[in-house]
Formats: C-alpha cells, sequence, structure tokens
C-alpha cells in the first residue's frame, strides 16, 4: 500500500497563493522565517517532467511569493531550492521548489550558498 502524497492533500487554510497550476505555501518545517514551497498541483515527481506551462507558472509564482515576503519579512536575500530524486535529498516525490528568505547573520559564513548542501564541498575559495 503506498502512502497518501502530503502535497495532494493540503487544507486550503494553509495555501497563501494559488493559480490554476500550482500553490504556494508556508514550509511546516521552515529554515527560515518565511520558507515558502511552490507545489505544483498535477502529482509529478520530477522538475525536469514539468510542463512547460507549469514551469512558467512555478517561475511566477516564485517572483509573487518574494514580492509578499519582501514586504512581510523584508530579507537580505534568498536561496531557491529543487531536490530531484532521492540522491539529491527528495523525500516528498512530488515537484516542489523551496524559496528561503535568507537575513544577514542567519548563518557565520553563507559563501557558497547552494554549494552548502555538501557541506565539504561549500567553501570554494
Amino acid at each position: 500500500m503506498t502512502m497518501p502524497c502530503p502535497f495532494c492533500e493540503i487544507s486550503s487554510e494553509r495555501v497563501v497563493f494559488e493559480d490554476q497550476l500550482v500553490i504556494c505555501i508556508r514550509d511546516k518545517y521552515p529554515v527560515a522565517k518565511g520558507h515558502s514551497l511552490i507545489i505544483t498541483r498535477r502529482h509529478v515527481e520530477s522538475f525536469f517532467d514539468l510542463t512547460r506551462e507549469e514551469r512558467l507558472s512555478v517561475d511566477a509564482m516564485l517572483f509573487r511569493a518574494k514580492e509578499e515576503l519582501d514586504r512581510e519579512f523584508a530579507p537580505s536575500g534568498y536561496n531557491i531550492g529543487v531536490n530531484i530524486g532521492r540522491a539529491a535529498g527528495q523525500t516528498i516525490g512530488h515537484v516542489h521548489v523551496h524559496l528561503i528568505p535568507r537575513y544577514d547573520g542567519d548563518m557565520k559564513d553563507p559563501r557558497g550558498g547552494v554549494r552548502g548542501v555538501i557541506p565539504e564541498k561549500q567553501g570554494y575559495t
């Protein structure tokens, strides 16, 4: 028996923004204040399997969510991330894009940014 997909069963109260193809919610386990997820309505596992229209919708929703996060939290920067496959850390087999606000001083040395997914490779200078 397969487990139900948690992203196919999100309650409407959690939805911050939506359109016909994607929704935006705040992450249930945020790594930073305002951490948001852009999730496709269609259940599809890999970002690379999205339709052109879905990719455009994800992109538009990232900008819409960023504008709201800028107003609400005024972060100093952002990370955008997509985990594709178990080796990359994907734990829910449904496309979702992380929009993570970053704040000055939230970590000692943020240089290398997303390279930190493999901590020993983050520092390259």
